[in-house]
């Protein structure tokens, strides 16, 4: 038995409520639970209840054993002066205030419904299992379902915008240098993640806004700041990227420390660095605005449309410098474009709309819900379980449960956990 269980039956009447009593059989009619407290003092602020007709306003405290008080040193703490009543799952002692009153105990064990109990420990049991409700998870209500994935959909938008926020303040409120970084480290995948946003960090993007005319130049402004010219190839192409970025770096003091060097083992080469960095030199030449533009835009095509791009003439014919391959127009791909709204233009939208004071939610999630759910091993292994993902909304949501709430055994706060105990 585990306190934050004694907490959650408190906080939500899981228990006879019209019948309970003290252990000196004093009837107890709870007015309100009170206020839970996450941080130090009593685990409920501002309850209410009446003791035998005696209405006390204060706090609760919780505690696996009466003892638990004195282990804890309560006594002593004048914070605990205000305790109203003390909840207990075992009564192995009396607990005095300072002035040696008794602080009225209720023993919640004796008015728990059984099969409640036997719910939270099979929950909880050390069976060796994916997630704890994997076998029941199937039993959860649609109802119950759908709207705890739209909250926890919203808790991942939450933190990526966290992050958003950090770096806006990094950034002097830069709302478009922001989208810059984020597009970078989204460009690279998993795998190229970190070295992409180095690379998009050791860019004032004042410089990029100076060069968007100029496509040759972008690509080498990026494929310099990458590090991917400096060999001897004598490829013609490749010395005039050079030459243009030696040019770049004297005359706007390009530096690269602390750049990450990117990675071309193990990756398709439609995902190679040099594919994917010519493809965002072309979308920062194609649109010189693109922070407005992703905002404005409310439609699934319309953003489709607005990340449309391909590679330089060049790369229609080369993965690498190196070698020549058959030629084809390498565009964003529509499952890539797809990672880019999830990953960038979702939580920049979400953000934004909190910076403007404007709720959005609706908006952000029929475009989530218009882009086809993720597929890896996480998402596939829930829907093993139930088919519960077939939209972004519900891969997010689900990425953000296993994350957030499975892995961290928080099954308590999580309303399918809830959902499971009561049933």
């Amino acid at each position: 038995m585990q306190e934050d269980f004694l907490h959650f039956l408190w906080k939500h009447k899981k228990f006879d409520v019209l019948n309970i009593k003290t252990t000196k059989a004093e009837t107890i009619q709870l007015v309100d639970v009170g206020q839970h407290n996450h941080n130090s003092g009593p685990d409920f602020f501002n309850a209410k209840l009446k003791i035998e007709g005696q209405l006390w306003a204060g706090n609760v405290e919780i505690h696996i054993k009466s003892s638990d008080w004195y282990t804890h040193q309560h006594e002593t703490d004048k914070t605990y002066d205000n305790v109203i009543l003390h909840v207990v799952w075992e009564h192995d002692a009396e607990v005095y205030r300072k002035d040696n009153s008794i602080v009225p105990t209720l023993l919640l064990q004796e008015f728990v419904p059984k099969n409640l109990i036997e719910n939270y420990h099979w929950l909880f049991s050390k069976r060796q299992r994916w997630i704890n409700c994997e076998a029941n998870f199937a039993e959860v209500d649609n109802f119950t379902l759908i709207n705890w994935k739209e909250r926890l959909f919203i808790e991942r938008l939450e933190r990526k915008s966290q992050q958003i926020e950090r770096s806006l303040n990094d950034s002097n409120q830069h709302w478009e240098a922001v989208l810059f970084t984020m597009l970078f480290r989204n460009f690279g995948l998993k795998v190229n993640a970190d070295a992409f946003e180095s690379i998009a960090k050791s860019i004032d993007f004042g410089v990029v806004r100076k060069l968007q005319s100029h496509p040759e130049q972008l690509e080498a402004l990026f494929f310099g700041q990458a590090g991917l010219l400096e060999s001897n190839t004598e490829e013609s192409y490749y010395q005039n990227l050079k030459k243009n970025y030696q040019y770049l770096q004297k005359k706007f003091k390009l530096e690269t420390l602390g750049v990450v060097p990117v990675q071309f083992f193990r990756l398709r080469p439609p995902n190679f660095p040099t594919i994917r960095l010519s493809q965002l030199a072309q979308l920062y030449h194609k649109h010189y605005n693109l922070f407005s533009q992703v905002i404005s835009k409310s439609r699934i095509e319309d953003i489709y449309d607005l990340l449309a791009v391909e590679t330089s003439g060049y790369w229609q014919t080369h993965y690498s410098f190196t070698s020549i391959s058959k030629s084809s127009k390498k565009r964003l791909t529509k499952s890539f474009i797809d990672l880019l709204i999830i990953n960038t233009i979702l939580p920049i939208k979400y953000c934004f709309s909190k910076y403007k004071g404007n709720d959005e939610n609706d908006a952000i999630f029929s475009l989530a819900a218009s882009i086809k759910s993720e597929d890896n091993s996480i998402i596939k292994k829930f829907n093993q379980l139930a088919p519960v993902s077939e939209s972004a909304l519900d891969s997010q949501a689900l990425l953000q449960l296993k994350s957030n709430y499975c892995d961290a055994n928080k099954c308590l706060q999580c309303a399918i956990g809830n959902s499971l105990i009561t049933k």
